[in-house]
């Protein structure tokens, strides 16, 4: 069933008619990963502890539930090269990838939650149920009842960086979104020693490229300044784009490209 699971979600994704950049044969998005937790892992209850009691297990979100689908989208390298060109705001490029590519990936979120539900299991995407809320001021920031990317720590796709991204083995540049269901299936094992063992800053402190990629300077040794990140990609980036490009979200991603792990994890964290 997992194979099954993998297949819907790459053929979707790479024959979805919005996943093409305007004028050109590139998409937005390459072949996706598939990684998959078990509802019932310790880690979702850890999280309360770790991100805040708002945070909600799977649980919580459905009754029942055994499992939790999660995926990586990795952003393909034509317009991750538009944006390692950049140094203040986003390249039009990755401006489109944001709007246009994710929703796409919101469309995913909801084929396969009726795609499971075909095949008999109740399903629902944490970012889609009414339990899902933002919270501005909490002891980690800004943060929500549910996090994409620890559910995608929590299905071993990956470690967190320096700039509070999530590095797979298709790098930091990407999408990622899950789905938890009451279908049984066998969890991806979580093979890092911790969980900031793919970034290089972290394991030997050679690297601090999205330290100087930052525009806003949200980004230093001791870590991300999630509020003057928010201000850039959600007030000044949109206000001096938005109507240029011709979406209402534009995104930054500029530490997420013209660095060492923007699509694979550094040799030396291997």
């Amino acid at each position: 069933m997992e194979e099954r699971i993998r297949a819907e979600i790459s053929v979707f994704i790479l024959n979805h008619p919005g996943n093409r950049l305007p004028g050109s044969d590139a998409p937005y998005f390459d072949e996706p990963l598939l990684g998959i937790s078990s509802a019932s892992d310790e880690i979702f209850t850890d999280y309360k502890r770790i991100i805040g009691p708002f945070h909600l297990t799977p649980g919580e979100l459905l009754q029942g539930a055994t499992s939790v689908i999660t995926w990586i989208v990795p952003i393909n390298r034509t317009v991750r090269e538009s944006n390692r060109k950049e140094n203040e705001l986003p390249s039009r490029e990755w401006a489109l990838t944001r709007t246009n590519g994710e929703n796409i990936n919101r469309d995913l979120r909801r084929h396969l939650v009726a795609w499971l539900e075909e095949q008999g299991h109740q399903a629902v995407a944490p970012q889609y149920s009414p339990l899902w809320k933002e919270f501005g001021d909490t002891p980690v920031g800004i943060a929500s009842s549910w996090s994409e990317r620890h559910a995608a720590y929590a299905a071993g796709l990956g470690t967190f960086s320096l700039s509070d991204g999530f590095i797979t083995s298709r790098g930091i540049a990407h999408r990622c979104g899950s789905v938890v269901t009451t279908l049984p299936l066998s969890p991806t094992p979580r093979t890092f020693s911790d969980h900031h063992a793919n970034c290089l800053h972290y394991h030997d402190g050679s690297c601090g490229a999205c330290i100087t990629r930052c525009p806003v300077d949200a980004i230093t040794r001791n870590g991300h300044d999630k509020y003057r990140c928010r201000e850039l990609v959600y007030g000044t980036a949109p206000e001096k784009l938005s109507e240029l490009y011709g979406v209402p979200q534009t995104g930054c991603g500029l530490c997420q490209t013209k660095v060492p792990c923007e699509a694979s994890i550094p040799a030396a964290c291997r």
